[in-house]
């Protein structure tokens, strides 16, 4: 069964997100805050947004040598967010420093997950131009499988991966997957999409759904389709 939908606040400013939370008068939903409100506002976004009960995703894809992850999750780690991304890419050594740099002091973390392939790269691309060689089933269950040995948590991976995911790296190992439409929601520019049913009966933990939400013309519906549809 899906664990949560969390919202992608894709938004590019303060009040333009206020505006759109403030809608949801009941259940607060889980939302992703990510790199265009983030680096618009900084921290105090996030200490805003917590503050209204909200559970966060922070997805800033975090990549460089491990050092500066390590003392770069430190920060984010104070931030008191439930969640944050890595990139695989980085290595099994960058991805440690990050597990390394989240944990507080008393032991506690947020959960920590890394980006395998962007739903927007597809085998092609990934081939031709990052000039892999293998397929990207194949790449994205080697980056899961190294996220694991990392002690990380999860994957962020399509909808469609998220059982073999979970094959590879155990029913424990949390599936985090974008991509999601409705059967009437238009692609937008993301190719390996899905469906919340289909989410849910693939056997994702969390799915994370913008577009079809923030901007359908009644976004608590369309969330509440979402929940129902996924989590049931």
């Amino acid at each position: 069964m899906g664990k949560d939908v969390i919202i992608a606040c894709d938004f590019n400013s303060a009040e333009e997100t206020f505006a759109f939370l403030d809608k949801f008068t009941g259940k607060k939903p889980f939302v992703k805050i990510g790199m265009e409100l983030f680096y618009a506002e900084g921290p105090q976004i996030v200490r805003e947004i917590k503050k209204r009960g909200h559970k966060i995703f922070l997805d800033l894809k975090l990549h460089d040598i491990p050092n500066t992850v390590m003392k770069a999750m430190k920060v984010l780690s104070s931030l008191d967010i439930d969640m944050v991304n890595i990139h695989a890419a980085g290595t099994i050594a960058m991805m440690e420093a990050a597990l390394t740099g989240l944990t507080r002091e008393d032991g506690t973390r947020p959960l920590l997950i890394a980006v395998t392939q962007l739903t927007s790269t597809s085998e092609d691309r990934m081939q031709s131009e990052l000039l892999i060689n293998s397929s990207l089933e194949k790449t994205v269950m080697h980056y899961a499988e190294n996220a694991k040995n990392a002690g990380l948590d999860g994957v962020v991976c399509s909808p469609m991966e998220s059982e073999a995911v979970h094959n590879v790296c155990g029913k424990d190992f949390v599936t985090v997957t974008p991509g999601i439409r409705f059967a009437d929601s238009a692609k937008d520019d993301q190719i390996r999409i899905t469906t919340p049913a289909k989410a849910k009966e693939i056997g994702s933990d969390y799915i994370v759904v913008g577009r079809p939400i923030t901007q359908a013309d009644d976004p608590v519906k369309a969330y509440e389709r979402c929940v129902e549809e996924f989590v049931g």
